[in-house]
């Protein structure tokens, strides 16, 4: 079967299970690109119309459920000798295998799965379908969590009289009731004594009835009392104890009388009022036997007198002439009920006259095709044809329209049963899963569904870490059936994660970036540091950070790497050189400005003042092997002089002979003369370490330009 496509449309994927009527294969409609369960017909039995009827039954069973926690069944079909039905997919696995895995499960988890079952339960049974074979391997369980029921191969109407077959019994002989076992007419409260051993199941890790062969399993269910559930495991709590012991009961009136009254007593069961309520306590049948062996007392003669003998009218306090005079009032009653009674029997005569005459009637079956079902059951009723039957099926016709009948339109017995098919409202599709995919996959797979105009779609842009355009969340939710030419589809779509923009780390502490990153919601990872040796920072402060730069669009959570100055490199010369300084006019105040462009600095305003007498300024700057530094000196925003320094004349200072002043009288030709005042260290970075008065890198105030 593996590579088959069915009906043109199912390619057949993989084998994922199987039992003992069908097999269960993985498979692809490639029609809708969504993964379906193509159960199969097993070949040995295509050619037995037993097993074929039982098939389709399955799939007319769940056809008409419609419920979150029942299997949808999307098609059903023939191909050659292949039998089909084609279910929804689920991606998990089954009760039993968590049984098998985990049991004794925990309480809750056991309660939120036999809820979800009674649920289900509750929903088919309102649609006159009784399941007859609950048990784990039935119950899927989705990776969400979600209850799904399967499994309806064996399922009856509720109203059929032939749930057994003639000889046997058909079902799961651990998991089915008393009744089940006695071939007797399983309804309702057969699938509740079933969901009960499959509580007992969970919450103990065994079942209640264990023997060496089907028919002493069976004996069990009919005459041995369970073993309750708490001396098993005592961590259950006696409300949810009482629950498993009520569905469990061998008389099907003392169960739960239906699966709603199931489903809101487990509801409710693990409340904090309930968890420690009294042990349920049923009556026993042994002493409502009226006819059981009993010891007596023996009845003595004359014990109560003679009955048929008139008591004295004088021990009565009656005088003897009154008894006479009222003694016709006695039999005048008697007479009155004879009366009566003959009266009745007539009556009853007759009416058993008439319906013995209209049964020996042939009745014409009035044709209700197209008609609503109850003006179609009222004109059948007053033909005198009671025995009617309801299937409802889907079709174009509008709910309650009887769309076939059989038999119409000829004479038949009295009691004989009219079968009418009632439409169930035209087929809506169900809303598929499109969480996780691309907005335009769904808004592709939706048009097959009838879906196309843009106005039917509502979407709304959420910052997620999932890929752009990637559907979120949804509305309806999966499974939901819709009307294609009004509903509105509701996606949550991902915009990408949010973003901010990254701040400047160049210039600070380790510690202070460390700290502004963590801030951030960014992630320094184990290897985020390096260390460098740099002319622009001083030691510990970062001299680049990197992928992200100032200003950069990052998101919370992305990884930021740092390299941190390990102080000036090793070739690095400082240098002190004395400029000197006068006024312009001898005697009279003036503003002078320092600008120095070294190995650190680009136009860095080392110092301004105001002088009234010529004076000499120390600078320390730093020169490297491959560049020179450059001095220049304004008088009064006039450039007055310019000093260069150069990698030799560190080792001029160096080795002791001083370089001399090198003043000029005009401006070199760089750094230009038009700098700003407060100049920034090279490649722009920030956290300058020259300080007048002191070494390069020495700690202390910053110099005047706002540097720090």
């Amino acid at each position: 079967m593996i590579g088959k496509k069915l009906g043109g449309r199912y390619e057949i994927l993989e084998q994922i299970g199987g039992g003992g009527m069908a097999l269960v294969y993985k498979g692809l409609d490639m029609l809708l690109h969504r993964y379906v369960a193509v159960k199969v017909l097993r070949h040995q039995y295509v050619h037995d119309e037993e097993f074929i009827r039982r098939f389709r039954r399955e799939a007319q069973s769940a056809a008409s459920l419609s419920h979150p926690n029942v299997v949808s069944i999307y098609d059903v079909g023939q191909e050659g000798e292949t039998h089909y039905i084609v279910m929804e997919y689920i991606e998990g696995t089954t009760l039993n295998d968590i049984i098998k895995e985990k049991a004794p499960l925990q309480v809750e988890e056991a309660v939120h799965y036999a809820s979800q079952i009674a649920d289900a339960l509750d929903h088919a049974h309102h649609n006159e379908i009784i399941h007859r074979d609950i048990k784990p391997h039935n119950i899927l369980i989705g990776k969400n969590g979600r209850v799904k029921v399967t499994d309806f191969g064996i399922a009856r109407a509720a109203t059929s009289s032939t749930i057994t077959q003639t000889g046997s019994v058909i079902g799961s002989v651990h998991y089915f009731s008393p009744e089940h076992a006695k071939g007797t007419n399983t309804g309702e409260k057969s699938d509740l004594y079933s969901l009960g051993i499959v509580m007992y199941q969970m919450l103990t890790g065994k079942l209640p009835f264990i023997g060496e062969s089907p028919i002493s399993v069976a004996l069990k269910h009919l005459q041995e009392d369970v073993e309750e559930p708490r001396k098993v495991n005592q961590l259950i709590p006696q409300s949810v104890e009482n629950i498993i012991l009520k569905a469990m009961r061998k008389k099907t009136d003392e169960r739960y009388q239906s699966a709603s009254q199931m489903h809101k007593d487990l509801e409710t069961c693990l409340l904090p009022e309930r968890r420690n309520e009294a042990k349920v306590i049923f009556w026993e049948s042994e002493g409502m036997d009226e006819e059981r062996t009993l010891v007596m007392p023996a009845i003595r003669a004359n014990q109560f007198g003679n009955p048929f003998e008139a008591e004295p009218a004088v021990a009565r306090g009656v005088e003897p002439e009154m008894t006479k005079k009222n003694g016709w009032i006695k039999p005048l009653v008697w007479i009155v009920i004879l009366l009566l009674l003959l009266g009745v029997m007539w009556y009853l005569v007759g009416y058993v006259k008439g319906k013995l005459a209209i049964a020996n009637t042939d009745i014409m079956v009035p044709n209700v095709e197209s008609m609503l079902l109850p003006k179609a059951e009222e004109k059948l009723k007053a033909a005198n044809l009671d025995n009617i039957t309801i299937e409802r099926q889907a079709s174009d016709a509008a709910k309650d329209i009887v769309i076939r009948q059989d038999p119409k339109d000829m004479k038949v017995k009295f009691g004989a049963k009219i079968a009418l098919i009632v439409s169930s409202g035209p087929t809506k599709p169900k809303m598929g899963s499109f969480v996780g995919q691309p907005l335009k996959e769904a808004k592709l797979q939706l048009a097959v569904q009838g879906v196309k105009n843009d106005a039917q779609f509502a979407v709304t842009p959420t910052f997620s870490n999932e890929a752009v355009d990637t559907v979120l969340e949804q509305f309806p939710t999966p499974g939901e059936e819709f009307d294609a030419a009004t509903v509105v589809i509701k996606l949550s779509v991902s915009k990408g994660p949010e973003t901010f923009k990254m701040p400047d780390l160049v210039g600070k502490t380790e510690a202070d970036a460390k700290k502004q990153i963590s801030d951030l919601g960014l992630k320094l990872p184990a290897d985020g540091i390096t260390r460098d040796k740099s002319y622009k920072q001083p030691k510990g402060k970062v001299i680049m950070q990197y992928p992200f730069d100032f200003n950069q669009d990052v998101a919370p959570g992305s990884q930021i790497k740092l390299v941190i100055s390990d102080g000036l490199p090793a070739d690095a010369g400082p240098i002190d050189v004395k400029v000197p300084v006068k006024p312009a006019v001898d005697g009279k105040s003036s503003v002078y400005s320092i600008v120095v462009s070294d190995a650190q600095y680009d136009n860095f305003d080392y110092k301004t003042d105001t002088i009234t007498k010529e004076t000499t300024i120390n600078v320390k700057i730093v020169v490297s092997p491959d560049s020179k530094a450059v001095l220049l000196v304004k008088i009064d925003g006039k450039l007055v002089n310019s000093i260069t320094r150069t990698y030799q004349d560190y080792l001029d200072q160096k080795n002791g002979v001083s370089p001399s002043p090198g003043s000029s009288s005009t401006a070199s030709p760089s750094p230009s003369p038009s700098v700003s005042p407060s100049a920034s260290p090279k490649n722009g970075a920030t956290g300058a370490s020259l300080r007048p008065n002191g070494s390069a890198n020495s700690a202390g105030p910053s110099p005047k330009g706002g540097l720090n």
